[in-house]
């Protein structure tokens, strides 16, 4: 057994710390809260009564963890990062309860990053140095910037399968490392009055439609998507600007720059899909094999990891 490694210059009033883990000098950790196995407490750190830290989470120096505050497992938090608790503070009045923040297992917090209560950080995302979080993040997705931005996703390399710079009249397709996957270039025709691009349901487009959407006016910061389906089969194409598609089977995940009304990508059903990164004036035409079902969704990312067998 693992023996915790307490500074005699801390000051510890819970009993409830994990095997292995070690609190630093001047930490002050109050009654009631819970810290798990293989945690570093560095020095200078507050941790109140009703918050509770994972297995193998490390906080760096100078972080005040309030009451509400709930840190899952491989959590790491960077030095002087500000966590909060109280979207309307006032001196000598306190609330009835506390928001609840939560910072899903393998996330990082950059430091000096500032957490606003009542959010939540997705599994694996990343906070960068200085960000101020003022909506929750989804998981595995990179932010950045005042207020925080996401730019990326953990893990999700760019993908550009297709040299697009070619001009290229015939049907392609391209298999990607994300299973079931596949980008295709469309047949294209270009003259004198204009251009056509054309695609065929059931064969150079792999399902029959029964119904099609489009977004549009999409704030450049948004996000959408952060779905999979059950059954559910999709066809990608940004007929005007462009956006970014990430997609994830549970074990790989690659981004994807839909920027040309010839370049689609399928979707598969038990895909992870996530839109994000729209120009201005982008407009994303999808099409779908099923009806509308909310049942055919799957908008839990660990719930969507579970159904796929994804390993940790």
């Amino acid at each position: 057994m693992k023996q915790q490694f307490i500074h005699p210059l801390s000051d510890v009033r819970s009993i409830s710390i994990g095997e292995g883990s070690r609190v630093w000098q001047y930490v002050v950790v109050l009654s009631g809260a819970q810290i798990g196995r293989d945690c570093n407490i560095c020095s200078h750190c507050l941790i109140e009564s009703d918050v509770v830290i994972g297995d193998r989470v490390t906080v760096k120096s100078g972080v005040q963890l309030w009451n509400g505050l709930r840190l899952g497992d491989d959590v790491f938090v960077g030095p002087n990062v500000s966590f909060t608790n109280d979207r309307f503070p006032r001196s000598k009045q306190t609330p009835e309860k506390f928001l609840v923040t939560t910072i899903h297992d393998g996330a990082s917090i950059g430091a000096g990053a500032v957490i606003l209560p009542g959010i939540s950080i997705g599994s694996k995302a990343m906070v960068a140095a200085g960000a101020v979080v003022t909506r929750s993040v989804p998981p595995n997705a990179v932010v950045v910037g005042n207020p925080a931005k996401i730019v990326g996703y953990a893990g999700a390399e760019r993908s550009d399968l297709f040299d697009t710079t070619v001009p290229e009249a015939g049907m392609s397709e391209s298999v990607t490392r994300v299973a079931g996957v596949k980008l295709y270039r469309m047949h294209r025709v270009a003259d004198i009055r204009g251009s056509l691009t054309v695609g065929e349901f059931d064969r150079s487009i792999p399902f029959s439609a029964k119904r099609y959407f489009m977004v549009f006016d999409v704030p450049s910061r948004e996000t959408r998507g952060e779905h999979a389906h059950h059954e559910c089969h999709q066809f990608l194409v940004c007929v005007r600007g462009s956006c970014a598609v990430v997609a994830d089977d549970g074990a790989n995940r690659q981004e994807f720059i839909l920027d040309r009304p010839d370049i689609g990508i399928h979707v598969p059903p038990m895909v992870w899909g996530i839109q994000y990164k729209y120009s201005a004036d982008a407009v994303l035409l999808v099409f779908a094999s099923h009806y509308y079902d909310s049942a055919d969704y799957i908008r839990d990312y660990s719930e969507f990891r579970k159904l796929v067998g994804a390993s940790a």
